[in-house]
């Protein structure tokens, strides 16, 4: 298998073509072509090129002619290659790497070429998927394919909605998919703004321009700064896209001699080389403050155990890995909910786990202040019945050290670590050396942890039962707080205690999310605890490459709904405006 298969090649820098074109003059007598500028879409060639590790098994570091033929005077047969510019790079690597043993020289003539390489030539061995990207902090969540085409041939207004200032947007590439895009759409007009910048600089350079920027990029290079949006009601981010239909997924292929044994050596198993196996995906779905007591109990008591979950079950069912901070312990003690009850001591009948497996949990917090709230055996026998449902759960526990541990797990070819803790108390709420409850805060301890579990798993991840505010915006020492998480080695950080939502923040490379705000839980007294946000976040190859923000509002003390476009854009406003956007 390749690794552009499982898992997909870590590009490096190609060695320069020159090498090549000067082994084909002294060998063949060739000359070799001039590249074409930037813009043209005429078939110019595009150099091979060679990482500094091998690609295939058949790869060497450089691509050089066979050992010479007993006769001395003998020159090898050349193999002509023409390579289409819509061709991106990572693609021409695995076929030169592959053909690194072969002597062969390029032609710009695709009549006199021996193999080709193109867009949708006879055999197909790549397929590469791009997705349509703003920075994180736009309002627009989707666009329409026509619109795109609208504006690569330069039309007033298009993708105007994608912009915070009612402009067109700049659409920022790099020159490889740029080329990608030419051999798709043509030549873009003049009156199309677009960028061109390395790929090293593409998302601060969108970020500079993010009220009026927008870009098209390779689906392994995104990174959670960037927000995909929909295309036409398809997102790159959902496994069950289907790829054929998908605007913007490209399939390349040969055609000429020595075709089938190179389409062999470059897939052993058959299968298309990708940059977008869903194989190697993750999908992971968090959530606030989850707590089946008072009203939210008692309208389940009225209309169904389930019927909190009719308006989100879906999304929740729908991840890898679904994360639930329950806050309440079952206990067959747990009296008849009373919808107009105000004690904050709570619990839930065991009949309610039904709930819980209705929406897809896979793992459960247990940082939560109420975990502990009807005691010690409660919360024993609340732990065994997710022992039963085979949910882990991690920041609390049966005693401190197994509430302090952290959770692995590995899905699909990436391994995640989870680590929570309680700083806030109240005491009884702790576990103790023998006694259960929520893991409270060690600092010392969790940065310790964390450095390690940097070391061992791919995405480290974070959680805090933090003190809880009224405010969109975090303080400032929940800041520091938060950010020494990243610091100590987190990639995600998330706060569950918000009963509100809270903003973001992408610091040295982590992104935290300060606080999601409630799942199911009865408040409804103020617009902010009713405004609750689900972060879905997707890790592929081992990386975090993307967050999306679903929006619901709470309806009934009970049940949330998906935000209407008016009250999802009011939520991201606050949000975006709390962050510093």
């Amino acid at each position: 298998m390749t690794k552009y298969q499982l898992p997909i090649l870590n590009f490096q820098l190609r060695i320069g073509f020159a090498a090549l074109l000067l082994i084909a003059i002294l060998l063949a007598g060739c000359v070799a072509p001039k590249a074409n500028p930037l813009l043209s879409v005429t078939h110019a060639p595009i150099p091979p090129t060679v990482t500094s590790t091998p690609l295939l098994p058949t790869a060497t570091h450089t691509l050089v002619p066979p050992t010479a033929t007993p006769t001395p005077t003998a020159t090898p047969t050349p193999l002509r290659i023409w390579l289409d510019p819509a061709v991106p790079a990572a693609v021409q690597d695995l076929v030169s790497a592959a053909l690194a043993k072969r002597f062969t020289v390029l032609t710009t003539s695709q009549a006199e070429a021996d193999l080709r390489l193109g867009l949708n030539l006879s055999v197909p061995v790549a397929r590469w998927v791009y997705a349509v990207a703003a920075p994180f902090p736009t309002f627009a969540d989707e666009v329409h394919w026509e619109d795109v085409r609208n504006f690569w041939a330069g039309k007033a207004g298009a993708l105007s909605e994608v912009s915070r200032d009612g402009k067109t947007p700049t659409l920022f590439v790099t020159a490889d998919t740029l080329a990608v895009l030419q051999g798709l759409l043509g030549m873009p007009s003049a009156q199309a703004p677009i960028s061109v910048t390395a790929s090293a600089g593409l998302v601060d350079q969108a970020w500079a321009n993010r009220k009026h920027a927008w870009a098209i990029l390779p689906f392994d290079q995104l990174e959670p700064r960037w927000k995909v949006l929909r295309v036409d009601g398809a997102s790159v981010l959902d496994k069950a896209l289907e790829v054929d239909k998908y605007p913007l997924s490209l399939q390349f292929g040969l055609a000429g001699k020595e075709t089938p044994s190179l389409a062999a050596a470059l897939m052993p198993d058959g299968r298309l080389l990708t940059n977008r196996d869903t194989e190697r995906m993750t999908v992971l779905i968090m959530t606030g403050v989850t707590a089946m007591t008072r009203s939210t109990a008692a309208r389940m008591e009225e209309q169904g155990i389930l019927y909190p979950a009719e308006k989100v079950g879906a999304l929740l069912r729908s991840a890898d890995l679904t994360h639930i901070s329950n806050e309440v312990p079952f206990t067959e003690e747990c009296p008849t909910p009373d919808f107009h009850s105000k004690s904050l001591t709570f619990c839930s009948s065991p009949r309610y786990v039904e709930l819980l497996r209705a929406i897809g949990t896979d793992i459960v917090e247990l940082t939560g202040n109420h975990v502990h709230d009807y005691g010690a055996q409660a919360m024993l026998e609340t732990l065994e019945i997710y022992r039963r449902e085979g949910w882990p759960y991690f920041g609390g526990g049966k005693n401190l050290e197994e509430a302090r541990r952290p959770l692995v797990i590995e899905k699909n070819g990436n391994k995640l670590a989870f680590i929570g803790c309680n700083p806030v108390g109240p005491a009884i709420a702790w576990a103790t050396a023998d006694g259960p409850g929520a893991a409270p805060c060690d600092y010392e301890y969790v940065h310790a942890e964390l450095a390690k579990l940097k070391a061992q798993v791919d995405v480290p991840i974070a959680t805090l039962q933090y003190w809880e505010f009224e405010l969109y915006e975090p303080t400032d020492q929940q800041r520091a707080d938060f950010r020494g998480l990243v610091d100590a080695g987190a990639v995600i950080v998330s706060g569950s205690q918000a009963h509100q939502p809270q903003g973001f923040e992408f610091y040295k490379g982590g992104f935290i999310h300060y606080g999601l705000g409630n799942l199911f839980f009865d408040q409804m007294w103020s617009l902010g605890t009713r405004q609750e946000v689900i972060d879905r976040h997707v890790i592929y190859q081992g990386r975090h490459i993307s967050t999306e923000l679903y929006t619901y509002m709470l309806e009934d003390y009970s049940q949330p709904r998906p935000m209407t476009a008016k009250e999802r854009q009011e939520l991201l406003s606050a949000l975006f405006k709390a962050s510093g956007w």
